[in-house]
């Protein structure tokens, strides 16, 4: 229990967040539970639950954060006066070099049975980087159809695009010599738009 003495009553959530996903990284989602987290943190198994009810709650939490650490990434150095283009390469960088730093929590993000779906903070945070990706996706110049179709059919593409490449990225399935050190950027298609914007 002196570990606990550490940590005022304000940040004894976020020591729990922290111990979680350490223990997430280095063990996996199976060797993550409210005991280890308690145990690492040094306090009593019951007090996550005062925190977080239950493991859902705790993902959920987790899962809260790395959303918002996503948005970050993906606009880490285009700022909003910066040109579409350069956001739209800021998004997709950043979103596969969060999925890089990060694989378990990446995996953790889209397992939507272990998470309590209508948490409001974690919509939130998943509503602020759809934001960002609507944003990249506009103007590709792919699709034809009405301007609603195509900013619909954009949205997919851009996100099955860079959401299957950072799969793809973090697994270590690009081992062929012609495929080695391809950046996101290198696999993107020409965008009609790009001189533009």
């Amino acid at each position: 229990m002196d570990a606990a003495r550490k940590y005022h009553h304000g940040n004894l959530k976020e020591a729990f967040l922290k111990a979680a996903r350490d223990l997430l990284e280095r063990d996996g989602l199976g060797g993550l539970s409210l005991r280890k987290c308690s145990e690492k943190v040094g306090v009593s198994h019951a007090a996550p639950k005062n925190h977080f009810g239950n493991i859902a709650g705790l993902l959920t939490a987790m899962v809260t954060t790395g959303y918002a650490e996503l948005a970050v990434m993906m606009t880490a150095d285009a700022n909003t006066n910066a040109d579409r283009k350069r956001r739209r390469y800021q998004a997709l960088l950043g979103y596969v070099a969060f999925a890089q730093a990060n694989p378990a929590l990446y995996d953790l993000m889209f397992s939507r049975d272990r998470l309590v779906q209508d948490d409001p903070d974690l919509l939130q945070q998943v509503r602020a980087c759809f934001v960002i990706l609507a944003d990249c996706s506009a103007e590709l110049g792919w699709h034809h159809g009405s301007l609603d179709d195509k900013t619909g059919k954009g949205q997919v593409a851009m996100w099955s695009l860079v959401h299957g490449y950072a799969q793809l990225v973090t697994a270590g399935r690009f081992k062929k010599d012609n495929m080695k050190g391809l950046s996101i950027l290198d696999i993107l298609p020409i965008i009609e738009q790009d001189g533009q914007n």
